[in-house]
């Protein structure tokens, strides 16, 4: 199993910083940006946050804004393009490993002259360079220039053994066989999603109350003692806002909305002086007589809280947050 999205962040060497279309930069060589608050202008929901970007579902690449985030590590340390005809090439074609190593400028011919991977996938997709050339808009096999899915982030490690597979499968000139692309390329299962690990139950520190995916022992002061019928409906009104709905060793979680959904409640707390992700959802349902507290993620924001708090009870919420992004 690799390393999981958030330790990926932190995982770097070097950083420099950038100007790139009238915004400034900092870079780090793995890949992610932070990009500053423009000087007396409206802080937009990207700003002073390092991320990969956002994957567009069209074409594969990281996007911050408007802007691929490929360009922006390219020009950070590759320099700006040599002309206006050059292109940045993904050595790989993993369109999210936007590692410098993984980066060149290069003319699109080049590209398909010089990259042994892109040309292998090319003569797969068209069936061969010339028909390519003769007509680029029209490949064969449109699903295997399509295929993103199994594109993501990397480490160092993973990106070297990965190039090296490619580069072995398009010298070899033979087709993939059995198993998922991802785990071809990367030599192992994809690397499983924190939020996506098996659930795994632990006693709290309140006789009646159980923790899911919830590490640090916690108390839960307003749970009621017994199971009763009405036991999430009198637990949700015990729940005022500002009433202490967690306490652990690293403080207090106070409750700021409940909502009781089909067979459970979904509460949204807030860890004064947590300045990260002080917000949290949790879901609490009852097992076997026990209530169970199902962390269902935390957020830097109060309105990426409540996202996901109308997620969870089937209500709409408009609009984008900050936590959509970072």
């Amino acid at each position: 199993m690799g390393v999981d999205h958030a330790t990926l962040l932190d995982q770097f060497e070097r950083e420099v910083q950038t100007t790139y279309r009238g915004d400034l930069y900092r870079v780090r060589d793995n890949g992610t940006v932070y990009r500053l608050r423009r000087p007396g202008k409206r802080r937009r929901p990207l700003d002073g946050v390092w991320t990969f970007g956002l994957p567009n579902n069209s074409t594969g690449y990281m996007h911050i804004g408007t802007e691929v985030v490929h360009r922006i590590v390219a020009t950070a340390f590759h320099g700006e393009p040599p002309s206006d005809k050059h292109i940045v090439d993904h050595i790989d074609t993993n369109r999210k490993n936007n590692r410098p190593e993984n980066l060149r400028w290069i003319t699109r011919l080049d590209n398909v002259l010089q990259n042994p991977v892109t040309r292998r996938r090319i003569e797969i997709a068209y069936g061969s360079i010339d028909a390519f050339f003769e007509n680029p808009r029209a490949p064969v096999n449109s699903e295997g220039i399509k295929n993103f899915e199994w594109m993501r982030t990397v480490t160092k490690e993973e990106a070297q053994e990965s190039r090296k597979r490619f580069e072995r499968w398009a010298a070899a000139a033979t087709p993939l066989k059995g198993g998922v692309l991802g785990e071809w390329v990367f030599g192992a299962k994809p690397r499983i999603d924190p939020e996506a690990e098996i659930v795994r139950d632990v006693q709290s520190l309140t006789p009646n109350a159980v923790q899911r995916n919830w590490r640090t022992p916690s108390t839960f002061e307003q749970c009621p003692d017994a199971y009763s019928p009405d036991a999430l409906a009198e637990y949700a009104r015990r729940l005022t806002p500002g009433s202490v709905f967690a306490r652990n060793a690293y403080g207090v979680s106070l409750t700021m909305m409940t909502e009781q959904g089909d067979g459970f409640l979904s509460v949204v707390s807030n860890q004064p002086g947590n300045t990260i992700k002080g917000w949290a959802v949790a879901k609490v349902t009852i097992e076997n007589g026990k209530f169970v507290h199902e962390a269902m993620g935390t957020f830097f924001t109060p309105e990426g809280a409540e996202k996901r708090h109308c997620g969870l009870l089937g209500k709409p919420f408009e609009g984008e947050t900050f936590d959509d992004f970072a």
